[in-house]
C-alpha cells in the first residue's frame, strides 16, 4: 500500500482514532456575531486601504477575508516570499477594530508554478489538461502541487499563527473539480486494492459478471466521469471524497501545531452546498467550523430554499457555522444578473443567523479593475466610495452591533430531524427513472411544512445521534446498509418515530440492490414491504387518515405483512399497476413506531400527512400559528433565547407573540403584538420560564 493510498483509507474511515488521533479544538466563532467581507489589499495601492477599512468600520464591519487568492503576490518567485504587504493589511484591519481569517491561496497557483511545473495541471474527464489563467486548474491529488501548498500554508502559520488580530484560516476556495490524469487513476486502483482487498471481492460487490466487466487486474479499472456500473461509480465518488479529505488535511497538518488554538480552520463550500461533488460531511470532519457562500444568482431570495440550505450546513458538523461569502445585491454568472430588491439582503443575512450562522460576510468589498468578475456585486465601486447598497449592508451591521452579546453563545434546537447520506443521494443521481425525481425538491417537500408546522428542523447525516429528536424524516434514504438499519431500528425502538419516503433502503453498502424488496433492512421492522416501485407519467388519486389529495412522480405498491401494520394512505382506483394499492404504512415497535409513505404527495395533502405524524410524536409548535410568509427561528442560549421573525411576504403582517419579549433592534421594550412590513425582520428575547 502507498502512503497516498493509506492517506486516502484514513480520509474515507474520517472518524477512525487510528486516522486522527487527536481532536480539534472547539470553535470559537460564537463569542459575537461576526460581520465583515472578502478583501483584496493585493490588488490595490496601499494609500487605498484607510479608506476601505474606515469605510468598513463605519458599517459595522468586524472581521475582513484576504489572501486566498494572492500566492502569487505572496510568493513572486519560487522560494521567495513577500507577506510585507499582508503584515501592513493586517495591522491596519487592526487599528480598524477589525479581524482577519487569512485564506491559504492554494486554488490559484502562481504561473511560475504551473509553467514550471506542468504535470501539477488538472485533466478533465476529456483527457485536456487545464491551463493557466483561471482557477482550481491544479490537480487535487497531485504529491507535488501538495507539496508545494504545505510549503505556503506552513509560512503563512509561521507568520501570522501567534497574531492576536488573525482569528482563523479558510483552506483554498471552494473545492470543485476532481482529475483524470494517469496518476490519479493509479491513486484510484491502489485505494479500492487497499478497500476491498482481493479482486475477487470487488468483483462480487460489483456484480462485475453482468456485461463480462470481471476485473483481472486492478490495472484495468477504469477512473471515468462517464456512467458505468453503479458500483464502481459510488467508490469514485467515495475515492473524490478521501481525496478532497486527504488535500485539506494536508494543509491543516501545516497550520494545526502552528497557529494559536483559538484560531480556527474550515473551508468554505460553494453557493450551490447541495451538489454531491463529495460528501460535504467526510470533508468538514477534522475542521473547526463548517462555512458555505450562499448565492441567489438569478431571480430573489427563496426563503425556504436558503433556510433549508443553512440547515443542511449546520447538520455538516451539527454546530453553528459561518457564511463566508454571500451576494451584495447580483452576481456575474447569472443568466441574468438582476440585483435583490431593496431589504432582501438584510432578510437574507438575518435569515442565515437565525439558521445558525455566527458570521455572514460578503463577496466582495471593491470592485477588481480586471479580472473575470468584473461585472459581480460588491458594496464599494472601483473609484472607492460606497455603492447604493451600502446603506443596506451599514444598516445590518449596525443590527448585527446590537444584538451581538444577545444573540453570541445561542444555537438552533429542534425536536425534528430530516435525514440523509451522501450514499443515497449518489445512488439517486446515478439512477434516477424519471427525469421528474428531483432530490432537493423531494427533501424541500419535507421540509416546507415541517418549517412552517415546527418552526425548527435539523438536516443531518442518517449516522448521527438521533436521541434528541422526537421523530425523524428520511425522505429518500436509498442505500441503507445493515449498520444503519440497525442504528434506525434501535432509534425506533427506544421510542423515535421514523418516517421513510419512497425508494428507500433500495441498495446496500456496494450499491447493489438489496435481496430484501423495500425497505430492505427494515421491511420486518414495518411488518410490510414494496411490492414494485413505478414511475408515474400521470397523477394518481390517494387518501387515508390525512386526508384526500393527489400523488405523482414516483410510486409504489406496500403491502403489511404484519397483523399490527396499518395502512395509512391508499391509492384511488385507477387503471395502473397502483390501484387500490396502499401508499402508506406504519407500525408500532418497541416504544416507538415506522411509518413508511411510497409516494409523492400535492402540498397540501402533504402538509396534512407530515402534521398527522408531528400530531402523534407529540411534537407542536413553539410560536403557535403565523401569517403567511413569515418565518419564525429560535436560538437557545443558556438563560434565553433569542427568536427572529422576517416576513417574505409582499404585505404588511401582524403577529401576536404567546408571551411578551424584547425587542432587541428596537427600544429593548416588551412587545406582544407587532406588525413587519415586508422583508421586515424582528430579533426578540425571551427569557427562560417566561
Amino acid at each position: 500500500m502507498t502512503r497516498f493510498a493509506a492517506a486516502l483509507t484514513c480520509a474515507l474511515l474520517a472518524t477512525s482514532s487510528l486516522c486522527f488521533a487527536a481532536e480539534p479544538p472547539a470553535a470559537t466563532a460564537s463569542e459575537r456575531l461576526w460581520y465583515g467581507a472578502a478583501w483584496y489589499p493585493e490588488q490595490w495601492p496601499s494609500k487605498d486601504w484607510d479608506k476601505d477599512l474606515t469605510l468598513m468600520e463605519a458599517a459595522g464591519v468586524n472581521v475582513v477575508r484576504i489572501g486566498e487568492f494572492a500566492w502569487s503576490s505572496l510568493e513572486p518567485s519560487e522560494g521567495h516570499y513577500d507577506f510585507s504587504w499582508m503584515d501592513k493589511a493586517i495591522r491596519m484591519a487592526e487599528r480598524h477594530h477589525i479581524k482577519v481569517v487569512i485564506g491559504t491561496p492554494t486554488d490559484t497557483p502562481p504561473a511560475w508554478l504551473t509553467g514550471k511545473y506542468p504535470d501539477v495541471l488538472r485533466i478533465d474527464a476529456n483527457g485536456q489538461r487545464a491551463e493557466h489563467g483561471g482557477r482550481r486548474q491544479f490537480s487535487y491529488a497531485s504529491p507535488l502541487y501538495r507539496k508545494f501548498c504545505r510549503e505556503m500554508v506552513a509560512k503563512l502559520a509561521e507568520r501570522y499563527g501567534h497574531d492576536a488580530n488573525v482569528i482563523g484560516w479558510q483552506i483554498g476556495n471552494e473545492l470543485t473539480d476532481e482529475s483524470f490524469d494517469a496518476g490519479t487513476r493509479q491513486m484510484f486502483q491502489d485505494w479500492l486494492k487497499q478497500r476491498y482487498g482481493t479482486l475477487d471481492a470487488l468483483n462480487e460487490a460489483w456484480t462485475t459478471s453482468y456485461w463480462s466487466q470481471t476485473y483481472s487486474d486492478w490495472s484495468q479499472i477504469p477512473l471515468t466521469a462517464k456512467g458505468g456500473n453503479p458500483g464502481l461509480m459510488l467508490e469514485h465518488k467515495h475515492f473524490v471524497t478521501a481525496t478532497w479529505r486527504s488535500f485539506v488535511q494536508n494543509q491543516i497538518d501545516a497550520l494545526r501545531p502552528a497557529v494559536e488554538p483559538g484560531q480556527f480552520i474550515t473551508t468554505n463550500v460553494g453557493g450551490l452546498a447541495w451538489t454531491d461533488n463529495w460528501d460535504h460531511y467526510t470533508i468538514n470532519e477534522p475542521l473547526d467550523v463548517a462555512s458555505w457562500d450562499p448565492y441567489v444568482g438569478r431571480g430573489h431570495l427563496n426563503a425556504v430554499d436558503h433556510a433549508f440550505l443553512s440547515d443542511f450546513v449546520r447538520g455538516w458538523k451539527r454546530q453553528n457555522f459561518w457564511v463566508m461569502e454571500t451576494q451584495p445585491g447580483f452576481v456575474n454568472w447569472a443568466p441574468v444578473n438582476n440585483a435583490l430588491d431593496p431589504g432582501e439582503v438584510r432578510a437574507m443575512a438575518w435569515e442565515s443567523v437565525g439558521h445558525g450562522a455566527d458570521a455572514v460576510l460578503f463577496w466582495q468589498w471593491r470592485s477588481a479593475l480586471n479580472g473575470q468578475e468584473q461585472y459581480h456585486g460588491t458594496l464599494i465601486g472601483p473609484d472607492g466610495n460606497p455603492v447604493p447598497l451600502y446603506r443596506e449592508f451599514k444598516d445590518v451591521g449596525r443590527e448585527f452591533q446590537k444584538t451581538s452579546a444577545a444573540i453570541a453563545g445561542t444555537v438552533p434546537q429542534s425536536d425534528v430531524a430530516i435525514l440523509t447520506t451522501y450514499d443515497s443521494r449518489w445512488a439517486i443521481d446515478f439512477q434516477p427513472h424519471s427525469v421528474a425525481f428531483d432530490q432537493k425538491k423531494v427533501f424541500l417537500d419535507y421540509y416546507q411544512p415541517l418549517q412552517d408546522l415546527t418552526h425548527a428542523v435539523d438536516v443531518v447525516n442518517a449516522y448521527a445521534p438521533l436521541d434528541r429528536y422526537k421523530i425523524v424524516f428520511a425522505p429518500q434514504l436509498n442505500v441503507i446498509p445493515q449498520d444503519l438499519a440497525q442504528r434506525l431500528s434501535d432509534y425506533v425502538k427506544h421510542g423515535g418515530t421514523l418516517v421513510l419516503g419512497p425508494r428507500s433502503g433500495m441498495k446496500d453498502q456496494f450499491n447493489r440492490l438489496n435481496v430484501q424488496r423495500q425497505p430492505g433492512p427494515l421491511a420486518d421492522l414495518l411488518g410490510g414491504r414494496v411490492e414494485q416501485f413505478y414511475a408515474l407519467d400521470e397523477t394518481l388519486t390517494v387518501a387515508g387518515s390525512a386526508g384526500t389529495g393527489t400523488a405523482s412522480i414516483w410510486g409504489e405498491d406496500l403491502t403489511a405483512k404484519a397483523g399490527d401494520s396499518k395502512v395509512l394512505l391508499r391509492f384511488g382506483k385507477n387503471r395502473t399497476w397502483l390501484s387500490q394499492e396502499a401508499a402508506a404504512l406504519s407500525r408500532p415497535a418497541g416504544q416507538g413506531k415506522i411509518v413508511y409513505l411510497g409516494t409523492l404527495l400535492d402540498p397540501k395533502l402533504m402538509r396534512a400527512f407530515v402534521g398527522e405524524q408531528l400530531k402523534d410524536a407529540h411534537v407542536t409548535p413553539w410560536l403557535g400559528a403565523l401569517p403567511e410568509g413569515v418565518e419564525a427561528m429560535r436560538r437557545t442560549g443558556k438563560a434565553h433565547d433569542i427568536v427572529i421573525l422576517i416576513n417574505h411576504g409582499n404585505a404588511p403582517a401582524n403577529i401576536t407573540l404567546p408571551n411578551a419579549m424584547r425587542d432587541a433592534l428596537g427600544n429593548n421594550d416588551d412587545v406582544h403584538d407587532l406588525t413587519l412590513e415586508s422583508q421586515g425582520v424582528a430579533v426578540l428575547e425571551t427569557k427562560h420560564g417566561n
